[in-house]
């Protein structure tokens, strides 16, 4: 615990001490020293990333800060951005500090995730088809065929331009040393870009002044590079492919995603029961005639999109479907069957799959995996079950996580008889200690546990990754679980041009002069 902080700004050492009840009294009690912490050192310094950030705070009332916090809730709410928890319907969880990645920071991102995104899509293309890595042993190939989300049915026969993830999600977190590591891989349907987008103008509505000494890399491409990616995954011959994006309705918990993102692309949102297949062809239905559908950006999981190959009471997707799409008819996006590639247990192969399609070593290492589907493991990892978190293998949003040294007895018992039972549902890594970004916890700044989430679309030429992406910060104090649907919260995420460009964040200003003529209005 640091007793107070110095913030060098503009070459002005101003200490925290005595400046009344400002935001900076709260960062004087800030502990930056139990691990690797986003704004500040070890020694409770503010990074030089962060000093023009810290600036503003610096003489920032409390009240103030809940005023601005108030006009951010509201513009959520009137916008309809929103989630529920617990029950409650809630505006979006944005915390207003801002994560800060420099631009030397974002380059050794960038370079990882999509050298992983190139091996992943490799990976998927063999196994539904040669299944050259399973024949060389590289990974065993009982590990592909017990996966729940390896899908017989799509077996055989490729995408158009050979893309199957045309959109993914890495989640990373950092060490205790600062070191970026990959947590996993979100291959299916990946969710949280709208939340990316949405908070970047947020932030800077309601503190237009961060933005003015700062050039951050812009995030408002997104939108047209994926629709530009599903218009290239047409179907061959196809010229002026449409594109529609397919959600399960007004009831999923992303749905707010679904329509911003169809709003974005200029295309139409349907639902299962607008769309219908006819001799292998998908149509969507008008209040003219039927017309014809290239290209489905899905935000349904693989076992509701067809309920002639999956659920067969599922009314969420559109019978045929997989069909179509085997006979090369439409387009699929993401294509099923990529959560066979997601498989926490596929994800320790990460680093020898890396190798054996690209010849490199991966450039953002895994998290230490324990294979718990080998008897010696796993018996070690019970044995040291209060030390290791425990991830079923096909989980996602936080369910079925239990972290040992957070764990109850029973929780601990509970889960060494699910995995006794199923050593293949199950595997246990050592506890991250994730790095920490100052939160505004409603009394003042104090450290909360957060990830990152960049988001990479191919368009099978060339891959793109968001300047940033989403962070996800666990808002309970002590939590180390960031899903909003386990009460996590996001930050605004900025990448920084490099000091030598001379590139303007010019959708900054635009924002700072709206909000100032609204001021003046």
């Amino acid at each position: 615990m640091v007793d107070k902080v110095n913030v060098d700004v503009g070459g002005l050492r101003q200490s925290t001490k005595g400046l009344g009840m400002t935001m900076t009294d709260f960062v004087s009690r800030y502990d930056s020293s139990l691990t690797y912490d986003e704004m500040f050192d070890e020694n409770g310094i503010v990074r030089s990333a962060y000093e023009s950030v810290l600036k503003v705070f610096n003489d920032l009332r409390l009240n103030e800060f809940d005023t601005r916090g108030e006009l951010r809730d509201q513009a959520f709410r009137d916008q309809g951005i929103t989630f529920s928890y617990s029950g409650e319907e809630r505006p979006w969880p944005l915390d207003l500090i801002p994560r800060i990645i420099t631009s030397n920071e974002w380059e050794t991102i960038e370079a990882g995730i999509t050298q992983r995104v190139q091996a992943l899509e490799m990976f998927l293309n063999d196994i539904y088809t040669t299944g050259h890595i399973l024949e060389d042993g590289i990974i065993p190939r009982k590990v592909i065929a017990t996966s729940k989300h390896f899908h017989r049915s799509v077996h055989g026969f490729s995408p158009s331009n050979n893309v199957r993830i045309h959109v993914a999600g890495i989640d990373l977190v950092r060490g205790k040393n600062g070191e970026f590591l990959v947590l996993e891989d979100n291959l299916r349907c990946p969710s949280g870009i709208s939340y990316v987008l949405e908070n970047r103008r947020a932030t800077s509505h309601v503190f237009p002044e961060l933005f003015k000494s700062n050039s951050i890399r812009s995030v408002n491409e997104y939108p047209q590079k994926l629709k530009n990616a599903l218009i290239a995954s047409a179907p061959r011959g196809i010229e002026n492919p449409t594109v529609v994006v397919l959600t399960p309705g007004v009831h999923n918990s992303a749905y707010f995603e679904h329509t911003f993102l169809a709003r974005k692309m200029g295309v139409e949102l349907v639902e299962g029961r607008d769309l219908i297949v006819h001799d292998n062809e998908v149509f969507m239905k008008t209040t003219s005639k039927a017309k014809r559908v290239d290209v489905i950006y899905r935000r349904i999981d693989d076992d509701f999109i067809d309920p002639l190959h999956f659920l067969p009471h599922s009314t969420l997707g559109v019978a045929g479907i997989i069909n179509a799409a085997r006979f090369g008819k439409v387009t699929i996006a993401n294509a099923v069957g990529n959560g066979a590639a997601d498989d926490k247990l596929v994800y320790s192969y990460l680093p020898a799959i890396i190798e054996y399609y690209l010849g490199e070593k991966p450039k953002i290492n895994n998290v230490e995996t324990y294979r718990l589907d080998d008897e010696d493991v796993r018996k070690f990892a019970l044995e040291n079950r209060s030390k290791l978190v425990f991830k079923p293998v096909d989980a996602s949003g936080g369910y079925g996580l239990v972290i040992g040294p957070h764990a109850s007895e029973d929780e601990l018992e509970q889960v060494g008889k699910d995995v006794e039972a199923d050593p293949r549902g199950y595997i246990a890594q050592p506890v991250v200690s994730l790095s920490t970004s100052p939160t505004y916890d409603g009394e003042g700044i104090s450290p909360r546990h957060v990830d990152l989430r960049p988001f990479v679309v191919n368009d099978g030429e060339k891959m793109w990754a968001v300047p940033g992406g989403l962070t996800r910060v666990a808002l309970p104090k002590g939590s180390l679980v960031v899903n909003s649907s386990q009460g996590g919260g996001s930050k605004d995420t900025w990448v920084l041009q490099d000091k030598e460009s001379k590139a303007t964040n010019t959708h900054a200003i635009t924002q700072i002069q709206q909000y100032q003529q609204q001021q003046q209005q």
